[in-house]
């Protein structure tokens, strides 16, 4: 048996959980998922279409929200419990630091962000993202339970055929002061209707090129036609010209939208690592030697000042 660690907000599964699913389906054993955190309903209809056979719901008074020490110790007590050949999480912030708490606690190796896995006898052969995503390693992970994160955006979700229904399995962890030291203890919300980066389908995106903080309200104007949001690099977020919360990149969201339109970013391989994902890439920018240019599927050479306001006039002369 495999299992997931299926992140979620509130009972609404998160995306790349379902991805980590898809991923441990690969491993052609029974997939299982732990949940942890308040929630409503658990999701067993949706897990079970990507082919869960049972959700493991963490149940405790204080794991309302996130408490790093405290959830890597529930997914050790349960892996005593249920006994699985391996444990998967998403290799996003929350799924690395979960597992390799865990991972110490159970004095186990772990191998992050891997693509793709294949189980042997008494080792599992992986593959995994490297050096900012400059490098594939091939290397064997061994363990009484193989422990490993899924690179975010290896695999697309996908449903599975299998029959039946999903099991319920309630768990209760026993657990210290000591587990709760750090926890969240407040949350900012966003705004209300805002698409977020990992989930935009367009994402519009600004580098130095941009020039200004000003630079990016033509970004805005183009990224509300499409249906998009707007990203930047880190330097951008450096200057100040965007949030944090905004930057694309190893230090930031990692974006698969269907379409990402990078204006004025150099692509260094920090921000190619956050975009790397997308299934189409445009590039505009004055420099055709810049990075991303390579990675581009179609890329425009000129002036972002002249070329996105054309675009934006273009597309509201067609009542885009």
């Amino acid at each position: 048996m495999i299992l997931v660690f299926v992140e979620h907000d509130r009972g609404e599964v998160d995306p790349l959980s379902l991805e980590t699913v898809t991923f441990a389906r690969r491993l052609v054993m029974p997939v299982e998922a732990v949940l942890i955190g308040e929630m409503g309903p658990p999701p067993v209809e949706q897990l079970h279409a990507y082919g869960v056979s049972a959700v493991h719901t963490v149940e405790h008074p204080r794991l309302g929200d996130y408490a790093p020490d405290a959830w890597a110790e529930s997914v050790v007590q349960l892996i005593a419990t249920a006994k699985p050949q391996a444990a998967i999480t998403p290799g996003n912030d929350r799924g690395n630091e979960v597992m390799a708490h865990v991972a110490a606690r159970m004095s186990l190796p772990m191998a992050a962000n891997c693509t793709d896995v294949e189980p042997n006898e008494s080792q599992y052969s992986v593959t995994r993202v490297r050096w900012g995503g400059s490098l594939l390693e091939d290397a064997q992970l061994g363990g009484a339970v193989k422990l490993l994160t899924m690179a975010e955006h290896a695999v697309s979700p996908e449903e599975s055929a299998a029959a039946g229904e999903a099991r319920i399995e309630p768990f209760t962890p026993v657990l210290s002061d000591d587990e709760f030291r750090v926890q969240v203890s407040a949350r900012v919300e966003p705004e209300a209707g805002r698409v977020s980066l990992p989930t935009a389908r367009v994402v519009v995106g600004g580098g130095r090129g941009v020039g200004s903080k000003e630079g990016f309200e033509v970004l805005e104007e183009l990224a509300s036609l499409l249906g998009g949001v707007v990203g930047g690099s880190r330097v951008v977020t450096n200057l100040g010209w965007r949030p944090h919360a905004d930057q694309v990149g190893q230090t930031g969201a990692r974006i698969a939208p269907d379409l990402y339109i990078a204006c004025g970013v150099s692509g260094a391989i920090q921000h190619i690592v956050g975009c790397k994902g997308a299934k189409r890439i445009l590039v505009i920018n004055s420099d055709q030697n810049a990075p991303i240019v390579a990675r581009a599927d179609w890329a425009v050479i000129g002036d972002l000042h002249e070329i996105v306001p054309a675009i934006v006039a273009e597309l509201r002369k067609n009542g885009t």
